[in-house]
């Protein structure tokens, strides 16, 4: 059964620029991982500060392999640092979701 993460993300929006290379940077990281990366959004108009990431994965177990991948990939991990120095997110929140089917 795919699964689904979807990330909210509370921005500092002071520096939307500096998430916005955060989330570019993972466009080739997150796949080169093993997840399917239906995509990163910023803000558009009405509140300045909500991002969303969806991920896709084939089952909790391939999520989980993903993460042992992450963790081990030199360019994630610098990813992960670039938002800690940035302070650009203030709060990240995950939800996981399953497809509606017939």
């Amino acid at each position: 059964m795919t699964v689904t993460c979807a990330i909210r993300y509370v921005l500092d929006p002071f520096k939307r620029e500096a998430f916005e290379t955060y989330a570019r940077n993972w466009l080739t990281i997150i796949p080169a991982c093993g997840g399917d990366l239906i995509g990163y959004f910023m803000p558009h108009e009405g509140t300045n500060n909500i991002a969303h990431a969806l991920i896709s994965f084939e089952s909790l177990a391939g999520y989980e392999a993903y993460r042992i991948r992450l963790r081990a990939d030199p360019a994630a991990m610098a990813n992960f640092r670039y938002a800690q120095e940035q302070r650009c997110i203030l709060v990240e929140e995950r939800t996981w979701l399953t497809p509606v089917t017939k």
